[in-house]
């Protein structure tokens, strides 16, 4: 009877064990990206500081970005693709959704307003509310 008590309490630890390292590699896969902030910009889109000059460079859903200096990398950006979401902002603007981005630009102000500034449909996929600066998770792909 001790003998089957111990091996319960041993397969218990080892279905416990498993759980958390499975939990903490699932919080692992799931967090890794930087963090910062995203802004909506208007057209005109072109011209554009990344090569092509014309309505083709863009991604055929509207799903783009022009990036900060941080990001823009001197122009090594350009053509990079970024998963990002919305993490937080005022009002709670974000939504569920997890978007595909291509970077087809450097953003326009400087010092600029966001680390990316979304093409306003790459915006309105993730915010519910218009011209408002939020906080984004980005991971490039």
């Amino acid at each position: 009877m001790l003998h089957a008590a111990l091996e319960m309490t041993m397969t218990m630890r080892l279905v416990l064990a498993a759980m958390v390292v499975g939990w903490l590699w699932f919080d692992a896969v799931v967090v890794m990206g930087d963090v910062g902030t995203a802004t909506s910009y208007d057209p005109p889109y072109i011209p554009t500081r990344c090569p092509g000059y014309s309505k083709e460079q863009f991604p055929g859903d509207g799903l783009f970005v022009a990036a900060s200096s941080g990001v823009w990398d001197n122009g090594a950006a350009c053509g990079r693709k970024y998963r990002l979401r919305c993490l937080s902002g005022l009002r709670r603007p974000c939504k569920d959704d997890t978007i595909t981005v291509e970077v087809v630009d450097v953003c326009r102000h400087n010092p600029c307003p966001s680390t990316l500034a979304l093409s306003n449909k790459a915006f309105d996929a993730i915010s519910r509310i218009p011209n408002a600066k939020i906080n984004i998770e980005f991971a490039q792909i």
